[in-house]
This record gives structure tokens, C-alpha cells and sequence, in this order.
């Protein structure tokens, strides 16, 4: 049962982060909720983790603690009723889109991080 409610918690957080990604797109949403539900949702879709997965519980904790946290607070920034009707519509994306959608996302993810470190390296040499 427990495993059940975790796949429960799990469609939820799916769910919430395409309901943020619609927010974002929401002219109705303002510009600070903006930022926090893009930053939420490319951290979430992104390769690269702040933890990384390979070190056992911590790389997995960062996920766990640091996506549904940025939810949380992206959600009390957007007015509430906005939320609720990107919800609603998050609901009814078609699976398709939205993966096609998150492997674009997550190429976009990658290139800011490849272009944040080439700056990074530029800047020492």
C-alpha cells in the first residue's frame, strides 16, 4: 500500500509541474511566480541535479525535498484561481505533447548549463 501512494504523490507532483509550465505561460500570472515555476520546472526536467543520483540517499533527497518545495511556493505566488484552471487543464494534455514538449525542454536545460560552464571556464583562462 505504501507503493501505492507514493505513484499517487508522484502523478501529483507530474501534474502540478505542468500545471506551473502552463502558469508560466499565463499572462495573468506575475512575473515573480513566473520565475519561481520556471526555475521549479527546469529543475525538475533537468539531467543535472544539484545532489547527484549516484550518491546513495542524499542524490535522491534533493529531488525529493527540493521539486515538491518549489511547487509548494510557485503555487502560493500564482493566484490561486489561475492555478487551478492550468490544473485543470494539465489534466486533460495530451501525453504525447507533453513528452515531446519535456525532451525540448530538457535539450534547453542542458544547453544554459553547457553555455553557464563554458562561461564559467572562459572566466578562469
Amino acid at each position: 500500500m505504501p507503493f501505492e501512494k507514493l505513484k499517487i504523490r508522484v502523478r501529483a507532483i507530474k501534474l502540478d509541474s505542468m500545471a506551473l509550465y502552463l502558469a508560466f505561460l499565463d499572462r495573468r500570472t506575475p512575473w515573480y511566480a513566473k520565475a519561481v515555476a520556471i526555475m521549479v520546472v527546469a529543475y525538475a526536467v533537468s539531467p543535472i541535479d544539484l545532489i547527484p543520483d549516484f550518491i546513495p540517499v542524499l542524490g535522491m533527497l534533493d529531488d525529493l525535498l527540493l521539486v515538491p518545495a518549489g511547487i509548494i511556493l510557485a503555487r502560493r505566488l500564482i493566484p490561486k484561481h489561475v492555478f487551478e484552471e492550468c490544473r485543470s487543464r494539465a489534466e486533460g494534455y495530451d501525453r504525447a505533447k507533453t513528452k515531446s514538449a519535456g525532451i525540448v525542454a530538457a535539450a534547453v536545460v542542458v544547453l544554459i548549463w553547457i553555455l553557464a560552464i563554458l562561461l564559467i571556464v572562459k572566466s578562469f583562462f
